[in-house]
């Protein structure tokens, strides 16, 4: 099974030229710092990336979090890793005119993640019945803010959705739950630290599979930050290999990761259970 290679900005570039960028601009910060622009994505480009889907399966790793989460994950390293001529997963991710139209929306100069950031972008596999993610934010491990933005790919699903607090049309504070469809080529923009967010159970012969990709405001993060991303990835998402194949990397100094321990942790159930689990009293994002 080959990968199609294609333009990737070329069809970026034809697909931003009708968009009106004031009015999602405004619909971004009117829904709290969340935009859901449906089958945004063309299919010259999501047609590639299901290709890769396929390919990838067989890099799945199964992850259990109880009372908070249960699915698949594949991540940057293997997508990255998977022989073939070009990943359009990877192009996508690294889109200068993708990161300028995300720059724009959210006024913030983005950043790629660091190489050694196994959820730099990653394949999120809902395919067996429960298959489910509780309630979080995805609150940034960084030095500074971090923006999350979901694919979608293959939507087979009536029960599983991505479901999250947003304001009620014409109000800026007053919050309820709203699920969001994410048909192949959606795209849910986000803010990490300001959507509350979840995914709903998976039903039987159901299956749908997200992609999601992460920029950030600052690439350093604090030694102490970079110790609970590295348990969080092993256990709660990518096994063992976040870890094997990471690419050694210069560490920061000891003196840049002054934090609390609880701040790091009070607000991930992924974290609050991991860190019960081996006996530190600590609490922390997905």
């Amino acid at each position: 099974m080959q990968c199609q290679a294609i333009d990737v900005e070329e069809n970026l570039n034809q697909t931003l030229m009708g968009v009106d960028h004031a009015l999602l601009g405004r619909t971004y910060w009117d829904q709290n710092e969340c935009l859901v622009l449906d089958r945004f994505i063309p299919k010259t480009i999501v047609t590639p990336c299901l290709t890769e889907v396929e390919l990838l399966r067989k890099n799945v790793f199964r992850n259990y979090v109880p009372g908070h989460k249960q699915g698949g994950s594949v991540s940057y390293y293997a997508i990255v890793n998977e022989p073939r001529e070009i990943s359009t997963i990877v192009s996508l991710y690294r889109s200068p005119v993708l990161r300028k139209f995300l720059c724009q929306l959210v006024k913030e100069e983005l950043l790629l993640c660091p190489d050694n950031d196994p959820h730099s972008c990653a394949l999120y596999y809902y395919t067996q019945p429960g298959d489910h993610i509780g309630y979080h934010y995805d609150k940034s491990y960084y030095k500074g803010k971090r923006y999350t933005v979901l694919m979608g790919l293959i939507e087979r699903s009536e029960q599983c959705r991505l479901v999250a607090h947003l304001p009620k049309p014409g109000t800026k504070d007053d919050m309820n739950e709203q699920p969001i469809p994410l048909d192949p080529g959606s795209l849910v923009i986000f803010n990490g630290d300001k959507l509350w967010h979840a995914v709903t159970p998976l039903g039987p012969r159901e299956e749908r599979i997200v992609l999601t990709m992460q920029y950030v405001t600052n690439q350093d993060m604090g030694l102490f930050h970079r110790a609970f991303s590295n348990l969080k990835d092993t256990f709660a998402y990518f096994g063992p290999a976040a870890l094997i194949h990471r690419p050694k990397v210069e560490q920061a100094s000891i003196s840049h990761s002054a934090i609390s321990q609880p701040d790091a942790m009070s607000d991930h159930p992924t974290l609050q259970f991991l860190a019960g689990a081996i006996g530190a009293p600590l609490h922390r994002d997905s």
